[in-house]
């Protein structure tokens, strides 16, 4: 196992991945095989993976309540518009655009020294990285 574990989920989820998703992350190499569409409560249960830290990246989930995770993990906020709701001629850069954003913050991430960091030290990290 490495050493990060990600989970992805949404607080109001369609039901299904946009089949746009799947389309760019399969031809960026992408294991798509476990991928659907799951409400974030899933890792609220009681049998739910414990997680260090939850970042949300949807604009309406920064305003929501936020189930009470196992844990306790750190939380930050990443927004990226939903490239879901551009135009369907529009859909493959707003895809993309939403992917590179993501991508640059996780690899800013995982740069970081977070086994060392207390949570403070981490939430203002993963602040940061979240402006940019």
């Amino acid at each position: 196992m490495g050493r990060v574990h990600a989970f992805s989920a949404g607080s109001q989820p369609a039901g299904r991945v946009h089949p746009q998703s799947f389309k760019l992350l399969e031809e960026l190499g992408h294991d798509t095989s476990q991928a659907r569409s799951k409400s974030w409560d899933e890792f609220a249960a009681p049998d739910a993976p414990e997680m260090d830290m939850v970042i949300t990246v949807c604009a309406s989930a920064a305003g929501e309540t936020c189930p009470i995770w196992p844990g306790a993990p750190v939380r930050a906020h990443w927004g990226v518009d939903d490239p879901a709701a551009a135009p369907e001629d529009q859909w493959e850069d707003a895809f993309r655009t939403a992917y590179d954003i993501l991508h640059r913050r996780a690899t800013a991430l995982l740069k970081l020294p977070v086994e060392t960091m207390d949570a403070g030290e981490l939430k203002a990290a993963l602040d940061r990285i979240g402006k940019k």
